[in-house]
């Protein structure tokens, strides 16, 4: 791919993932009036099936959309997987950006958020999402840098083990909070009835978080720049 075309392909991909999250920040906007006009913050307040239902697709939709421009602008799996990367990260970050141009939100970087809701919600301080996207636009980065400068991208076994471990370490940061409730709650055999559940919903209704898992965050990063790094030495030895 020459130097013109891929400076084209990024900066498209960068206006997407700008408009993106500007289109998401809009919609927690609307969400925001609704539900907090008096401005987001813990606990949180509870929704209806429908509405709940509603933002599980939403988030569905995202992803997919997310997918579909990977699956479209990749001639490999690599090359798709780097767009995802790049893309999702600019997306995120251009979301708080959006969320503090509309609503002056967050505070600070150490104000909390819900990031996800499947299969359980995902709250977390802003700053962990967004030391996230910088790793998946560092990996993108790292990626489509030895593809340029003609080296063989080679993912070892050892190397996706290591990576998706590191993964699901900073998932588990994530859902942290919220599986803690479930599991000692015993709410484990009621999953698919939380949201009408009025025991779940009172202890929601008086949770406020104070304690990420930043050790276990930071083992999980650890994790993934370890394989990043191993990854990048291992694809220099092969080249094109």
């Amino acid at each position: 791919m020459g130097k013109d075309s891929l400076r084209l392909r990024i900066f498209s991909l960068t206006v997407f993932g700008i408009a993106m999250g500007f289109l998401e920040a809009a919609v927690v906007v609307y969400l925001r009036d609704l539900f907090y006009p008096e401005g987001f913050a813990f606990p949180l307040k509870p929704m209806s099936l429908h509405a709940l239902s509603t933002e599980y697709l939403r988030e569905i939709a995202t992803i997919v959309m997310l997918l579909c421009v990977s699956i479209f602008g990749g001639r490999n799996a690599c090359e798709r997987f780097s767009i995802f990367l790049f893309s999702f990260g600019i997306w995120d970050i251009f979301y708080y950006v959006w969320l503090k141009v509309l609503l002056d939100w967050p505070a600070s970087l150490f104000t909390y958020d819900i990031l996800f809701l499947i299969p359980v919600a995902w709250i977390a301080p802003v700053l962990a999402p967004v030391i996230c996207s910088i790793t998946m636009i560092g990996i993108a980065g790292c990626i489509i840098s030895l593809t340029q400068n003609g080296y063989a991208v080679v993912i070892r076994p050892h190397q996706r083990i290591v990576f998706i471990a590191g993964v699901l370490l900073i998932f588990i940061t994530f859902i942290w909070d919220f599986s803690r409730i479930i599991l000692h709650g015993g709410f484990i055999g009621k999953l698919w009835t939380l949201s009408a559940d009025p025991d779940f919903q009172r202890i929601v209704a008086e949770y406020v978080p104070n304690a990420f898992q930043w050790p276990l965050f930071a083992a999980g990063e650890g994790l993934i720049v370890f394989s990043l790094v191993s990854f990048c030495r291992s694809s220099e030895k092969v080249r094109t």
